[in-house]
C-alpha cells in the first residue's frame, strides 16, 4: 500500500522555524519528482515547492522563496523535507507532500499520490 506520511507541523510564533518531513512507503519514489503544497481554510490548494528526483533542481513559489528549502533523501525509502524559516502568519495552512506524475510542477492535478497533510499554524 502506497503511503506518504507528513510530520513536523505545529504551532510556532512569527519569525520561527519548522521542518516538515514526508516519508514514502509501499513503493519506491526515488525516480519521481516530488512537491509540497498547502491549503488554507477557504482557499485553493497552492504550490509551495518541488524537487527533482535526484535533488538537482528545486522550485519555489515566490511567496516562500528565500525562506523555505526543499530537500530529499533517497538512501532508503524516499523522505522529502521542507525547512521553513522566518515563518509568517500567512504561511498558516495544512501542508501536503505529493508525488509528481505529470509535467507541471505548479498544478495539483499533476501529482498522483498525496499525504494526509500536517497543520502549520503561525501566530502573530
Amino acid at each position: 500500500q502506497v503511503q506518504l506520511v507528513e510530520s513536523g507541523g505545529g504551532l510556532v510564533q512569527a519569525g520561527g522555524s519548522l521542518r516538515l518531513s514526508c516519508a514514502a512507503s509501499g513503493r519506491t519514489f526515488s525516480t519521481y519528482d516530488m512537491g509540497w503544497f498547502r491549503q488554507a481554510p477557504g482557499k485553493e490548494r497552492e504550490f509551495v515547492a518541488a524537487i527533482s528526483w535526484n535533488g538537482g533542481s528545486t522550485y519555489y513559489a515566490d511567496s516562500v522563496k528565500g525562506r523555505f528549502t526543499i530537500s530529499r533523501d533517497n538512501a532508503k525509502n524516499t523522505v522529502v523535507y521542507l525547512q521553513m524559516n522566518s515563518l509568517k502568519p500567512e504561511d498558516t495552512a495544512v501542508y501536503y507532500c505529493a508525488v509528481k506524475i505529470g509535467t507541471s510542477y505548479l498544478r495539483p492535478n499533476q501529482y498522483g499520490y498525496w499525504g494526509q497533510g500536517t497543520q502549520v499554524t503561525v501566530s502573530s
